[in-house]
């Protein structure tokens, strides 16, 4: 009998990843990558070039993208009175000029210390910070001083913020282009959304002129993103939220798709959430909405919206590989058999993992 929500274990989404395998740096050209495919039908496998992603969708589709854009969002200071280092984090913008943060060290960051940024070269840019609450988690909220707004000074003071498997001692010049999918438009991300890397403008306007309508959401992603998941069982994990919007014209291309017998596929784990999130409060409509969700979707799981899934190959133990092996069997808990065989292909073929590796699609 299989086991029910309740009874999944972290330790269940185990995968042992080779080192060598993860990618420390993009593809030299973005829909270069390659692409597995995995049907939920019959768990056939087949792998081709990401350029190939148009064959598998049809006339009346609509894919669905998740456009935030990637802030610098790491930041360097010293602290005001004992000169000692800070690296800053921005996690979510509160207001203007004040933001929770994570900050390392974050036990000399108590209540009331004052930082002062510092610009690339490790000069005092003139901005200020202050520690003005810590929650339960150890975020700062910082409020920022001598600033108009911090936001528009990131591109200036503000580093890329890669994951942390990703070693390398600082960003590249490059990442600040790379980490962004082509069509990023609202600022508010410590991390990409990674499915969209691969995209180019070309092989998007190839995807519209095949008859599938192309629309966006906005889901912030914020830095629990990468949080492993700690509990023992998977159902007393906890997930952080995120900022997301559903505009009218999305809304209503995913509906008038869905009436006509079109598909709704998602490009990202970000871009389900969304999707299921608005639909899970809206007895399965998709309507306009801005707010926030930290649903967390793990076998099984009846998905309301999403048809076919485009995402890369994820951390083991992590949120993201668990909403991929619900989504190869909505409803049940088999999908983890189907996910771990691609992967074991993915392994044999030296597929490149994680934020910047290749692609898979479920459909």
């Amino acid at each position: 009998m299989p086991p029910m929500q309740s009874e999944l274990r972290t330790a269940d989404f185990d995968f042992d990843i080779p080192s060598a395998l993860v990618a420390a740096r993009p593809a030299a050209v973005r829909d270069q990558s390659r692409l597995l495919v995995a049907r939920r039908d019959s768990h056939s496998i087949e792998h081709c070039q990401f350029q190939s992603l148009p064959e598998f969708l049809h006339p009346g589709d609509v894919l669905v993208l998740n456009d935030s854009r990637v802030i610098p969002a790491r930041l360097r200071g010293l602290n005001l009175q004992t000169g000692g280092s800070f690296e800053i984090l921005l996690l979510e913008e509160f207001e203007t000029n004040l933001w929770w943060a994570m900050l390392r060290p974050g036990r000399r960051a108590r209540l009331g210390t004052r930082i002062v940024l510092l610009d690339p070269a490790r000069n005092p840019a003139g901005i200020a910070a202050t520690v003005e609450e810590i929650n339960a988690a150890g975020h700062r909220l910082l409020r920022f001083s001598n600033v108009g707004n911090i936001l528009s000074e990131l591109n200036v003071l503000g580093e890329v913020p890669l994951p942390p498997y990703i070693t390398r001692e600082a960003p590249e010049p490059e990442d600040r282009e790379r980490y962004q999918t082509v069509y990023a438009r609202s600022p508010g991300s410590v991390a990409a959304p990674t499915a969209g890397l691969h995209f180019t403008a070309g092989l998007l306007e190839k995807i519209r002129a095949g008859g599938v309508k192309v629309c966006f959401v906005t889901l912030h992603v914020g830095a629990g993103t990468f949080a492993p998941v700690k509990a023992e069982f998977v159902a007393q994990h906890r997930m952080h939220r995120e900022r997301f919007e559903i505009t009218p014209e999305t809304a209503r291309a995913i509906v008038e798709a869905r009436a006509a017998g079109g598909r709704v596929i998602a490009a990202g784990t970000t871009t389900v959430r969304v999707l299921e999130s608005v639909a899970a409060a809206h007895s399965g409509h998709i309507v306009p909405e801005r707010g926030s969700t930290d649903i967390f979707i793990y076998p099984p799981y009846e998905f309301k919206v999403v048809d076919s899934l485009l995402t890369n190959f994820h951390l083991t133990r992590s949120t993201l590989l668990m909403l991929v092996c619900a989504f190869a069997a909505p409803c049940g808990t088999g999908g983890r058999e189907l996910v771990f065989r691609a992967y074991c292909e993915a392994v044999e073929r030296r597929y490149r993992f994680f934020s910047y590796g290749d692609a898979m699609l479920l459909v």
